[in-house]
């Protein structure tokens, strides 16, 4: 059976997958290093490591302690549960001398775990995570969360997507609640600076604006998209992702722009939580089917 040890800030989500869970212990000695140690017996079993990697430069490092102890202490094989999956954006080298991270990161991780389960990574030029990473890997979609909590809080939904990018995902989310679907055109220039094209809606002015995306960081795309839709005559405009990062004041920059709703799956702790990931995690985690495509 497996066990499932959580960091603290999983603490909530490790509950509801109800998973038998281990018992560790992390603390910082005065000068900042970690201590790491297991509590729970593991030797011969399967154990799980349940660890958002949103900030994960501080996670890192306490990850990699307890995912080489499991392994010295016995563990039948080690398994990364990531809700959200960080270091995946620099995956090339745009500018001369730049480190490609998602690719040493994904090296130093493999190292570390025989397998990895996250949800939505946020891939680019690399269409599935063997690409990158050498463990067992499956990514499991949110696109059936989305379509359900749109079915049940939406009617006459539009749903839009944020970028041809996401045109695969967000057809799959209006096939399911037979809704129509727009994807705009985007060009970004910096971390912060987001050219939108919205194209003519003026056919769905009975229809309520879902703006879906797998990470809201910066959120400069859904403002954008939110003024833009304002400006055409849209007042309850709903955004909707998988991953809610908020980096600075942008949970409060996309209120104060226009958005009625703004939900996001738990993979990362934040009050815009309205969809639940917990069942998909645990289904895999009990019923393990590595080596198939993402977005199953």
């Amino acid at each position: 059976m497996t066990l499932l040890f959580a960091f603290p800030e999983q603490a909530a989500l490790a509950r509801i997958m109800s998973i038998e869970q281990g018992d560790w212990e992390w603390r910082h000695f005065p000068d900042g290093e970690s201590y790491v140690r297991i509590l729970s017996a593991v030797r011969g079993k399967p154990a799980a490591i349940l660890c958002s990697l949103n900030q994960p430069d501080t996670k890192t490092l306490p990850l990699i302690f307890l995912a080489q102890t499991l392994k010295e202490l016995g563990a039948a094989k080690v398994t990364l549960v990531a809700p959200y999956l960080g270091y995946m954006r620099q995956d090339t080298r745009f500018h001369e001398g730049e480190a490609v991270t998602s690719e040493t990161f994904a090296v130093m991780l493999s190292r570390y775990i025989d397998a990895l389960i996250t949800v939505d990574p946020h891939l680019h030029r690399h269409h599935d995570l063997k690409e990158s990473y050498t463990c067992e890997c499956k990514s499991l979609s949110a696109a059936s969360l989305m379509a359900e909590w749109i079915g049940k809080n939406i009617k006459h939904a539009l749903i839009i997507g944020p970028d041809m990018e996401s045109e695969q995902w967000v057809k799959e989310v209006a096939e399911e609640v037979q809704a129509p679907y727009i994807v705009l055109q985007k060009t970004r220039h910096g971390d912060r600076d987001v050219e939108i094209t919205l194209p003519d809606i003026g056919r769905y002015k009975n229809h309520t604006p879902v703006l879906i995306d797998d990470i809201i960081s910066t959120a400069a795309t859904m403002i954008k998209a939110v003024e833009l839709l304002k400006a055409q005559g849209f007042a309850d405009i709903t955004c909707l992702a998988t991953h809610g990062l908020f980096a600075g004041n942008a949970y409060d920059a996309l209120q104060k722009a226009g958005a009625a709703q703004i939900i996001t799956a738990n993979t990362i702790p934040h009050p815009s939580n309205g969809m639940e990931v917990a069942e998909l995690l645990a289904a895999e985690c009990v019923n393990p089917r590595y080596g198939e495509q993402s977005r199953q």
